[in-house]
């Protein structure tokens, strides 16, 4: 199973250094704005917060945010952008490690409540301002959204073929993700247990749930009338 943590550090042959894309000091600034704009939306919500607070807050001049960003819509369009596509690229590595249905469905678990506790300003903001953007940034994410949605929706459905189950495939999905997308609002790392552990014993209440008695698919039998 695919990490979160940065891989150990190796030498590439030359050619390979030479080819490797390089982060650029943009780059590098870019994600310290980002970083800054998400602390500022977090603490102040999208409506209260100025381009003047995002300035002080970054240490960026007013005229040079507004050079690189035409408005605070842009900066949360960056942020749930990349919130959503590091999400599912990650996603992405760690399924195609793993072909048991059941353990996808957990990987799946594991990878959203592992971002989430790594990133909770970043996913307050998200689930409090999910409905801000329009026109098309707005397209942008949701078409985002809605592939992370899909992919849940085949896990569960590949599931549910693979051990006769019989559930609404949508009512499972929104579930899971109710069950998941708040935890930043009652998640206290003093009483509460890692990513790992909470994702597992999340993992066997959503398990344990769908795979209730009453919810395998009934067979005819053959001296049915």
């Amino acid at each position: 199973m695919a990490s979160f943590s940065p891989a150990t550090p190796q030498v590439l042959p030359r050619r390979a250094r030479e080819m490797a894309p390089t982060e650029t000091r943009f780059d590098r600034r870019l994600a310290k704005i980002l970083a800054h704009a998400t602390n500022v939306f977090c603490e102040k919500g999208y409506e209260g917060a100025s381009m003047r607070d995002l300035s002080r807050s970054s240490g960026m001049s007013l005229a040079g945010l507004y050079y690189y960003f035409e408005s605070k819509e842009k900066l949360l369009y960056l942020i749930q952008k990349h919130t959503f596509t590091t999400i599912v690229e990650r996603l992405r590595e760690r399924l195609d490690q793993v072909e048991d249905p059941a353990e996808r469905i957990r990987v799946f678990i594991l990878n959203h409540v592992e971002y989430f506790l790594a990133n909770q300003k970043a996913m307050k903001v998200l689930s409090h301002e999910d409905d801000v953007l329009k026109n098309g940034y707005g397209s942008e994410i949701a078409g985002i959204k809605r592939e992370y949605y899909r992919i849940c929706m085949e896990l569960l459905e590949d599931f549910k073929r693979v051990r006769g189950l019989q559930f609404s495939g949508r009512i499972a999905v929104l579930s899971l993700f109710g069950m998941m997308n708040w935890i930043y609002t009652w998640y206290n790392p003093r009483a509460d247990a890692n990513a790992k552990d909470l994702s597992r014993q999340m993992g066997d209440i959503f398990l344990q749930g769908i795979c209730a008695p009453g919810k395998t698919r009934k067979k005819r039998s053959a001296l049915a009338n």
